[in-house]
């Protein structure tokens, strides 16, 4: 039989604790899900502001439902250009005041999209060696070079592009949080650079965008940095689903004649863009300043208890991310560990290889307007009752 090899791969994937499985859950993403028919307050969802089971997301949904149907029907390119998806990227360049936006199915898609499109064999990219697996395969798609720099080494990439060898167009490129150590991109040395090296500045916002800057506009705006590409998603904070590329009426107007994972798909369906589309109202307003408020008073006091533990470096820093590592370093022991947290009522997953690098191991913590004080002081209980078992490796001071 030809795809005997499977099992084989399989029993190897078990035996080095790489193994996946899907955990099935019940009702809606939110503070509180049902795992394994347990209920566990969640630790695990990109849900940032507790918008995904939003009553007014919901609302918005029914409505365009009502009006327009479910499916776009096809390609933009084929089938038309409906209201409801017009609508959307006109708020989203509104949002991030650019001239214009472009939806894409997910921040896959645009990722792949983006790169593939502006650059190719002739090209040379420098991508942070933590960027997300989408930038990654966008650059393969494009078949341009690629210089990868160490994590935030901002130094190590100006000689690099001081050295690299003659190319058409260059390209700086990095996500700006980074989805599994939740620390930030240094967007003024990296924007000072690529002007230097006449490069342009691709950002990826997805797991910044809603959760920091003015009105939830990302780290890019909070630097008052402008790239020359911006991308994000609507499945993260905005709690919804798709992606979308904001910037020049030009360079729109070339990605939905170039990026391949737009022009040859079918558009993202009506419901899911008046709910985005709701939600980017909702990010921008007093309500999205009050939920980023308590999302920031969690994740403080969080990042402290972690210091405290000695399970992260100190001091915290003043106004942190959403997204806490806990590392644990082996590959099995950090899935059991995830496994007695979830018998302790908390759900966080275990990061094993290839998602993050051998021997790194970690619990992926991810916070959420939605939780309440009493849910942070719940999982700090827990992992200080793992430390005091010597179940969790402490950080060197």
């Amino acid at each position: 039989m030809p795809l005997t090899f499977i099992n084989d791969e399989l029993r190897a994937l078990a035996a080095r604790g790489h193994a996946r499985r899907m955990r099935p859950i019940d009702g809606a993403q939110g503070r509180v899900v049902t795992v394994d028919g347990r209920p566990a307050l969640n630790f695990s969802s990109n849900d940032y502001l507790g918008l995904a089971a939003d009553a007014r997301l919901r609302d918005a949904a029914r409505n365009a439902m009502t009006d327009h149907g479910l499916g776009a029907g096809s390609s933009r390119l084929v089938a038309g250009s409906l209201g409801p998806h017009r609508r959307l990227e006109v708020a989203l360049a509104a949002f991030h005041d650019r001239e214009a936006a472009l939806l894409f199915n997910s921040g896959y898609h645009a990722n792949l999209g983006v790169l593939s499109a502006l650059s190719g064999p002739e090209d040379v990219v420098f991508s942070d060696e933590l960027n997300h697996a989408s930038l990654i395969d966008g650059c393969k798609l494009a078949r341009t070079r690629v210089v990868v720099y160490p994590h935030g080494d901002t130094a190590t990439l100006a000689r690099l592009l001081a050295e690299a060898p003659v190319a058409r167009r260059k390209f700086v490129v990095t996500d700006t949080l980074f989805s599994m150590d939740g620390d930030f991109a240094q967007l003024p040395a990296l924007r000072a650079l690529a002007d230097a090296h006449g490069a342009a500045l691709v950002v990826d916002e997805a797991h910044a965008t809603g959760v920091v800057g003015p009105g939830g506009r990302g780290l890019a705006a909070a630097h008052g940095i402008v790239p020359d590409v911006h991308i994000a998603t609507l499945g993260k904070a905005f709690g919804v689903f798709g992606a979308y590329v904001t910037g020049s009426t030009a360079l729109i107007t070339f990605l939905l004649n170039r990026a391949r994972s737009f022009v040859f798909t079918t558009a993202l369906p009506v419901p899911v863009v008046a709910a985005a589309t709701c939600a980017v109202t909702l990010v921008q307003s007093r309500a999205g300043d009050e939920l980023r408020a308590r999302l920031t008073r969690s994740c403080d006091e969080f990042a402290a208890g972690l210091v405290r533990l000695g399970l992260a470096r100190g001091p915290a820093h003043p106004a942190p991310g959403p997204i806490f590592p806990v590392h644990v370093g082996d590959d099995h022991r950090v899935m059991e560990v995830s496994e007695r947290l979830l018998g302790e009522g908390i759900f966080v997953q275990g990061i094993r290889p290839p998602t993050v690098a051998p021997g790194t191991a970690r619990l992926r913590f991810s916070l959420s307007a939605a939780h309440e004080p009493d849910d942070v002081q719940l999982a700090l209980r827990a992992l200080a009752q793992l430390v005091s078992e010597r179940a969790l490796p402490q950080v060197p001071r």
